[in-house]
């Protein structure tokens, strides 16, 4: 049976996370250890006595998902349950690059340690910024708003379903948006508690400083499929996936795409490794089958078949 491993981004982090895997897995510690050593932070601590506000601050975040998703995937791969295709929403795009070979554990922590700082470094730069959930509206429709309206500073930035999406923008733009997608029918608009306004042109600094920290890495071939935030398909290439790593932060998230390719690829099983079950919610939303099964803790994971 094929299997798609997903993994989740930033928000999906609490406080507790992957706790019950550190206190029973050794492997889990190590990769935490070794997380820990790289990123010069101590972050079991962070994620297991921290504190909310602290532990969602984008920097913090970032690390503690990029282990967290990474050590649910060790913890399947022990199991006996292993990827023949996998994808990451926004942040979690960086454990699929790792469990896909195309980065060691190491680096891509390391790499995630300069992306969450530059991000952080991005939002406070903004001079105020934020996104905003819509639901009930196709993603065509919120873009035809938002010319209609001539809104200017406020953008799509997560396509996570057929009929829910979120904007990225200024407070200006945003406002200005929300008046536009209601008065085109959307059902729902939820302004989101975040730092900034992720994947959008506002987060060009950490574009440019991210760019030029990665143009000496090395990026190999990913070993199974690969589905691309910034594409929407499958990317064979780690020349490709290294450019895409850069755009991913400054381009939309093509979810609802990657979704698409997916289920034409075929795959018996789909499993959420990482925190909460927000990927799963959006793959029942696009009315895809088989359902997405939550892959985190260690009862969800001894429940699976190798």
């Amino acid at each position: 049976m094929k299997t798609c491993i997903l993994f989740p981004g930033q928000g999906a982090q609490f406080v507790g996370m992957g706790r019950d895997l550190y206190d029973t897995d050794a492997e889990t510690r190590a990769l935490f250890e070794e997380a820990s050593d790289v990123a010069r932070l101590d972050l079991a601590a962070l994620m297991f006595e921290g504190d909310e506000d602290e532990l969602k601050r984008t920097r913090n975040a970032q690390l503690a998902l990029a282990l967290a998703d990474s050590a649910a995937y060790a913890a399947l791969r022990k199991r006996g349950v292993s990827a023949d295709g996998v994808a990451g929403f926004s942040l979690g795009e960086w454990a699929a690059l790792c469990a896909a070979g195309v980065l060691p554990f190491g680096r891509m922590i390391a790499l995630v340690a300069e992306r969450g700082r530059l991000m952080d470094q991005a939002c406070a730069r903004s001079g105020g910024s934020t996104m905003s959930a819509v639901l009930g509206l196709e993603a065509a429709s919120i873009e035809a708003a938002l010319t209609g309206a001539g809104v200017t500073d406020a953008w799509l930035a997560n396509l996570n379903a057929p009929t829910q999406s979120v904007l990225s923008g200024t407070e200006t733009g945003i406002a200005k948006a929300e008046a536009a997608v209601k008065e085109a029918g959307a059902k729902r608009v939820v302004r989101l508690k975040v730092a900034g306004a992720f994947h959008s042109p506002l987060m060009r600094y950490a574009y440019d400083g991210f760019k030029e920290i990665i143009a000496d890495e090395s990026f190999a071939d990913p070993t199974i499929a690969f589905y691309s935030n910034v594409t929407g398909g499958r990317v064979s290439t780690g020349t490709e996936l290294k450019e895409l790593a850069a755009e991913q932060i400054i381009r939309p998230v093509a979810w609802t795409a990657i979704e698409r390719a997916m289920a034409a690829d075929g795959y018996g099983r789909e499993l959420e490794a990482g925190p909460g079950s927000v990927l799963a919610g959006l793959w029942k939303a696009a009315g895809l089958e088989p359902p997405v099964t939550p892959a985190f803790t260690t009862d969800q994971i001894a429940a699976l078949e190798p």
